[in-house]
């Protein structure tokens, strides 16, 4: 956990502020044409908390982790060490994959709050330089439209998707074969799987978790 800390810190931080600047950018110029700048808090809830900074962390995570877990499985395979281990009467699943699924699931879920909070301090940004409103109505709009299913929804969605991201590395990086060339292609591999699924994912339980809470398809 403290590897995956290290390594995903500024590039989460820094990519969420990158894209999610954009976003609100975007955000604060339609809403300000349509008479509407007051209400960036609540578009900001549904771009930044339901959508963007989950999936800036799957990605970023996949990224950066995934080809990690990967590399050193399928090194560890093509070198026949986790051969060596079962010999010795040890498990490589319970040794290797699960502290690393475990630690990549538990980490995401940390890191959504890390960019979900970089995105509301974006936004607060945003609103202060160039939107006709004020930080306070930012504030109240964001208030009214967050609901505490929203914040839970992110959490257990970017805690899947960490959870996914390390099952699938692992499974590509203890399959891996074929010497460095075979590891390259299970670090490929591993990365573009985890991003399809990210999104897969992302989709499907936004759909499921605004079915069981219509209370989130509302504006106030």
């Amino acid at each position: 956990m403290y590897s995956l800390l290290r390594l995903c810190f500024w590039p989460a931080t820094l990519s969420m502020a990158g894209f999610g600047f954009l976003i609100c950018v975007m955000g604060v110029g339609l809403l300000t044409l349509l008479g509407a700048a007051n209400r960036l808090g609540a578009f900001w809830v549904m771009a930044d908390i339901r959508e963007i900074a989950a999936f800036m962390v799957g990605m970023v995570v996949a990224g950066v982790i995934g080809t990690s877990i990967t590399s050193d499985l399928g090194a560890r395979r093509v070198r026949e060490e986790l051969d060596a281990l079962q010999v010795l009467g040890m498990d490589p699943i319970r040794m290797l994959v699960i502290p690393k699924v475990i630690a990549t699931a538990v980490m995401c879920a940390l890191f959504n709050c890390l960019t979900s909070l970089v995105g509301v301090l974006l936004g607060l940004l945003a609103v202060s330089a160039l939107a006709d409103t004020t930080s306070a109505a930012y504030i109240d709009s964001m208030a009214h439209n967050l609901w505490a299913a929203d914040v839970w929804d992110a959490e257990l969605k970017t805690l899947l998707a960490g959870l996914l991201i390390g099952v699938i590395c692992s499974y590509k990086g203890l399959n891996a074969g074929g010497g460095p060339e075979g590891v390259g292609r299970a670090v490929n591999q591993a990365v573009v799987i985890s991003f399809a699924m990210v999104w897969v994912l992302n989709f499907f339980f936004n759909a499921i978790a605004q079915g069981l809470n219509p209370n989130l398809l509302t504006s106030r």
